[in-house]
């Protein structure tokens, strides 16, 4: 069986659906996931948030053992951990991160990722439906594409 794909999520993204829906839309946390699940066809997916930098870290530590790709919005996080970029820089496999708004167009304290230089590929502005789209482009880049026959 082939290794899990993981969906890290950051902080108040349990709130998604809430939270300044004019940014972030009306979809919940929890259809994301079921988007996700479904765009991974089958694949073993493991869909975890957290408000917690160590709990990010330690799933990142997770999927270096036991996973082949990494999504990962880590919200807040991204303009702030090194910690986060470090425990990312230590896996092997193809990274993505994604942010449901366009943190270019956003103030300038958003323009300065520290994910972006360890991630393999970077997705903003597609709002939650680029969730979806980053597991099928993960897919693609570990090569376990559902066929399209």
């Amino acid at each position: 069986m082939s290794a899990s794909i993981y969906i890290l999520n950051g902080p108040n993204l349990n709130r998604l659906g809430t939270r300044e829906p004019e940014i972030y839309g009306r979809t919940t946390l929890t259809e994301v996931e079921a988007a996700c699940r479904e765009a991974a066809a089958g694949r073993t997916v493991v869909f975890r948030q957290s408000n917690r930098e160590y709990e990010i870290i330690e799933w990142v530590h997770e999927a270096i053992d036991e996973g082949s790709g990494i999504i990962i919005n880590p919200a807040a996080f991204t303009f702030t951990s090194m910690a986060i970029m470090d425990a990312l820089k230590m896996f092997q496999g193809p990274i993505i991160e994604l942010h449901i708004s366009n943190i270019h167009k956003r103030e300038p304290i958003y323009h300065k990722s520290y994910v972006s230089p360890v991630a393999t590929a970077v997705i903003a502005g597609l709002g939650t439906s680029g969730y979806a789209i980053a597991v099928r482009a993960l897919l693609d880049m570990i090569g376990a594409a559902p066929s399209k026959t």
